[in-house]
Order: structure tokens, then sequence, then C-alpha cells
């Protein structure tokens, strides 16, 4: 059985931002658009009228204040509302591999390892922009890596399963490195339109690339533990799929984009996320007071504030539960990589943190490492 590090992580970051300020006028216009159009029906009590958003109601919901997307200009469109992507031929990169290919790269730069000497790429999105051949085997073909492919989802716990599989198959032997990449085009599937959820979520892509642990010498993250765990719920979905025609639901339907039921999932994932780190931690020995940092899953302030006291047992200290929410929104499973990227250079040998990421499904997972 051989052991596990972390040797290289990358954040590939777009380079259109939408501020909050931004987001309202543009949704507070369309608001106006269809409140406009359908003003004899909401007069005769047929229909509710669109409300209004604010930069404060956002921020005082989620924490966030901006987000990154590969395009804005279709979503600020009042008329549109939704991302514009050009299309690409079949014989060009797509765009989750190009974003990805680009993390890779990065993480793989910060390791000093060349492409060719890896060994698996796993592409662990919570979306996927083609049923085949896999966006995963395609980053393989562009970095010019060796061995295998595939692609896992797993929504916003995609990273840490699949950190966890690629760690189960270095420990066994099968194979010496991998990339795990996360391409998440969160903006294709968010409902633009919602005032709800319309400010959520924003677009990256992360990797992380990890190595048998034998003769490393630059510094690294030793791999103590990963867990993971599902529960099935409806409570955070999207419909969309290959039997959408099958269905005769071809048409702009809601179900067809993210949906969540929010105080169901505040309800029902605190504990669960929670009550999964502490019995982790307590299998593998780690006390509240062995740990230096907490990378968790960037989805919303109140949450990750509530994990944060419930698995220390206080109040994070200042860095000690580091959120990027506020520049990024929600990426789904590529939020805790990015904290995780950004915050962890400082520590010290011996010092110990875990990475959680946690949504649909229910799903959880947990990596506990070390710093070497």
């Amino acid at each position: 059985m051989f052991k596990v590090a972390i040797t290289g992580t990358g954040v590939f970051t777009p380079k259109d931002a939408i501020t909050n300020d931004e987001l309202v006028v543009a949704f507070n216009a369309y608001a106006d658009k269809q409140n406009a159009k359908n003003a004899d029906a909401i007069a005769a009590g047929g229909m509710d009228p669109v409300p209004h958003s604010s930069a404060d109601f956002i921020l005082a919901a989620s924490g966030i204040e901006q987000r990154y997307v590969l395009n804005k200009t279709g979503i600020l469109d009042p008329d549109r509302m939704s991302p514009s992507l050009a299309p690409r031929d079949d014989d060009a990169p797509s765009i989750m591999a190009e974003i990805g290919v680009d993390a890779c790269q990065k993480a793989l730069d910060e390791a000093g390892i060349d492409a060719a000497d890896v060994d698996l790429v796993i592409c662990a999105a919570s979306n996927h922009e083609r049923a085949y051949p896999a966006i995963a085997v395609e980053i393989q073909q562009l970095l010019g890596a060796g061995g295998f492919a595939f692609d896992m989802n797993v929504a916003c716990s995609s990273a840490t399963f699949g950190i966890q599989t690629a760690a189960d198959m270095i420990k066994s032997g099968s194979i010496r490195r991998a990339l795990v990449v996360n391409p998440e085009i969160c903006s294709a599937h968010l409902e633009w339109r919602d005032r709800d959820c319309h400010f959520i979520f924003g677009d990256v892509a992360t990797a992380t690339l990890l190595e048998r642990d034998e003769g490393l010498t630059k510094p690294h993250f030793k791999v103590k533990s990963t867990r993971c765990a599902t529960q099935f719920s409806n409570n955070i979905r999207n419909n969309n799929g290959f039997l959408r025609r099958a269905h005769d639901q071809m048409g702009d339907q809601r179900d067809m984009q993210f949906m969540q039921n929010g105080r169901k999932v505040f309800k029902e994932v605190l504990p669960l996320v929670s009550r999964h780190i502490a019995e982790h931690m307590a299998d593998e020995g780690v006390q509240a007071d062995d740990l230096n940092r907490l990378w968790l899953h960037q989805a919303n302030k109140t949450m990750n504030d509530y994990i944060g006291k419930k698995v220390l047992g206080r109040e994070p200290a200042e860095g000690e539960q580091p959120n990027i929410l506020q520049d990024y929104a929600n990426t789904s499973s590529a939020g805790s990589i990015i904290a995780f990227s950004q915050n962890s250079k400082d520590l010290q040998a011996g010092d110990t943190g875990i990475i959680c990421s946690f949504g649909a499904g229910y799903s959880v997972g947990s990596v506990i490492v070390t710093r070497s």
C-alpha cells in the first residue's frame, strides 16, 4: 500500500467578472419587461409580478460580492439572461477541456511534473458539455498525458470524490500520478431569471495533482485520509438530460436548470456535513485543536460559518476557514479547491487541514491533509 500526496493545484479564472450591482441592474430590467408584458394578468391576480433584486439582498443571503463568468454580455442582456458562447467545430478543443487544460498545466508547473508522466486524468464536474467522448480523454490528449482518463459527476462534491478515487488508485499501486480537474461552467445551468438564485454561481476550473508519496522534494500535502458519503434528496435538482425530447420537454422549462429548496437544504445538509467531518476526524484521531485550516465548499457564507463553528467547537479565527465566495461565488465542486489553492502555502510542516465539499445528492466528501 502506497502513500499519497497533493503536489500541485491550479486555478483558471475567467476574465469577465459581474458585480452584484451589475447583475441587479440587468435582472431588474428583465423584471420590469416581464411585468409590463404581463400587466393585465398581474392586475387580474392571475400572475405574480417578478420582484426586484438588490445588491444588499444578495450579499446578506449569500456573502457573494461578484462572480467570474466566461461571458457576461449575454447574462446582462435583459432579453437573453444567459451566457452566449460560440459553438465550436468537433475538431476544435471543447470549452470545458480548454479551461481544464489551463488549470492542469498550472498544477503541473507547481509540482514540476511533465504531463507525459501523469497516469490518470479525471474530469470531475457538476455538468459535462457532452455525453461522449469523455471530456477527460480530450484533456488527456491536449495535455499529452499518459495512461487513461474518464469523467465523473457528483455535483458539488465532484472534486473530493475525484480525489478519493485517484488516491485509492495510487494507494493500490495501479497508477503513480493523477490529475483531478474540475471545469465548472455554472453560468450555463443557472436560471438567471429567478430572483431566489440568480446570483449564486460563477465559472472557473481547478486541478489537483496527486502523486505517490515517494522521494518528493518540493513542499506538498500528505493525504492522511479521504471519505465520501451520499444520501438521496430532491432538494437540489436539474432535470435536463438526454431523455428530454422523449418526454416532449423541449421548451423553456424551469426544471431544466438549477433548482433548490434552500430552506430544506440548510436544515438537512448542515448537520449531515458537520457529522461527516466530525466522524472522519474521530476515526483518524484528529482533534479540533489539531486543525489549522478548513477549506470548505463555497456555497454560502452562513453555511460555512455554521460548519466551521460546529467542527472546531468555537468561532473560527481569522484565516482559519478561508472564504473565496465573495470573489468567485459558488463554483460548485471547484470552490473548496480554490480555497485550498489560494490559502495553503502559508502552512508549516506538520500543520493539518480538511478539504470538504458537499451538495446535490446529497453528497459530501472530505480529505484530511498534512503539510510536509
